[in-house]
């Protein structure tokens, strides 16, 4: 069994700032990317940022210069500092993980249950 339990949405103003966390857990053999994608009502999930094992980063186009995501490997986490947020920022944040739970196994992509962030014009 693999958990991602996401913390740190919340309600905040424009301009403000929040920080994401998602910390995988349970039998994991080893992880590769992990990102956080974000939903609003009535549209597909979209990607925010994600990040590799190595550190490389990558970006949506709305978030560059403003969110920047960070993983602690020892600790299986994964964050999403958001800075400057928007209103067009509101949205259900979800974390994924791409990973393995044990050597012969295939890479498979793991979801956490969704955190609601807020931005309030």
């Amino acid at each position: 069994q693999v958990q991602l339990v996401e913390s740190g949405g919340g309600l905040v103003q424009a301009g403000g700032s929040l920080r994401l966390s998602c910390a995988a857990s349970g039998s994991i053999f080893s992880i590769g990317a992990m990102g956080w994608y974000r939903q609003t009502p009535g549209n597909e999930r979209e990607l925010v940022a994600a990040i590799t094992s190595g550190g490389t980063a990558n970006y949506a186009d709305s978030v560059k210069g403003r969110f920047t995501i960070s993983r602690d490997n020892a600790k299986n986490t994964v964050f999403l500092q958001m800075d400057s947020l928007k209103p067009d920022d509101t949205a259900v944040y979800y974390c994924n993980a791409n990973l393995k739970r044990a050597l012969w196994r295939d890479w498979n992509d793991y979801w956490g249950q969704g955190i609601q962030v807020t931005v309030s014009s």
